[in-house]
C-alpha cells in the first residue's frame, strides 16, 4: 500500500514536468530589435506605436507583441548598437511579415531646426516587412535595420516625407 501512495505523486509531478515542457517547445519568446545606419542629420525620430507579426500566409495570423512605445532617434542606434523595441511569446512557427505602426510625431533635426515627417502611407495600416523566417524554439530575435539614409526625401517645397526602407539584418 505504501508504495502505491509514493507512485501517484511521482506520476502527477511528471505527467506536469512533461506538460509544461512540452508547452515551452511549442513557443518562443520572440524579440524585435532596431537599429540603423549612418546618416547626415542630427535626429531622425520615429514613432512606435505597435509591432505586430504575421504566423501565417494570409491576415488570421496576427499577434500584437508587447512594445515599447515611444519616440526612437534613429541615429542612436548605429555602427552595431540596436534597441529592444517590442517582445512576446509566440507560437513557434515561420514569421511570416512584420508590421510597424507608427505614431504622428515622426520628425527629423536638421542644422538644428526640427521638422515634421510626414508619412504618404503606412501610419494607419503599418510598415510591412515581407520574410519566412523560421522561429527557434524558446528565444529568436530579429533586427530591424530602419535605414534613414533611404527613408527621408526632402520635396522641393522643402518638406520631409518618410518613405521607410526596413531591412531584416
Amino acid at each position: 500500500m505504501k508504495p502505491l501512495r509514493f507512485l501517484v505523486p511521482v506520476a502527477i509531478a511528471t505527467g506536469l514536468i512533461v506538460a509544461c515542457k512540452k508547452d515551452n517547445e511549442n513557443t518562443t519568446e520572440l524579440k524585435i530589435k532596431l537599429t540603423d545606419n549612418p546618416y547626415n542629420a542630427t535626429e531622425v525620430n520615429v514613432d512606435i506605436r505597435q509591432v505586430r507579426v504575421n504566423l501565417q500566409d494570409d491576415s488570421s495570423g496576427w499577434v500584437n507583441l508587447e512594445t515599447r512605445t515611444g519616440v526612437y532617434n534613429l541615429l542612436d542606434y548605429q555602427n552595431g548598437i540596436d534597441t529592444l523595441i517590442a517582445q512576446s511569446t509566440v507560437p513557434t512557427g515561420r514569421v511570416k511579415e512584420v508590421r510597424f505602426v507608427l505614431g504622428s510625431e515622426n520628425s527629423i533635426k536638421i542644422d538644428n531646426k526640427l521638422y515634421p515627417l510626414t508619412i504618404p502611407s503606412g501610419s494607419e495600416s503599418g510598415l510591412k516587412i515581407k520574410l519566412n523566417k523560421q522561429l527557434n524554439a524558446h528565444l529568436d530575435s530579429l533586427v530591424i535595420d530602419f535605414d534613414a539614409a533611404l527613408s527621408i526625401f526632402q520635396e522641393g517645397t522643402g518638406d520631409y516625407k518618410l518613405k521607410p526602407v526596413l531591412k531584416i539584418k
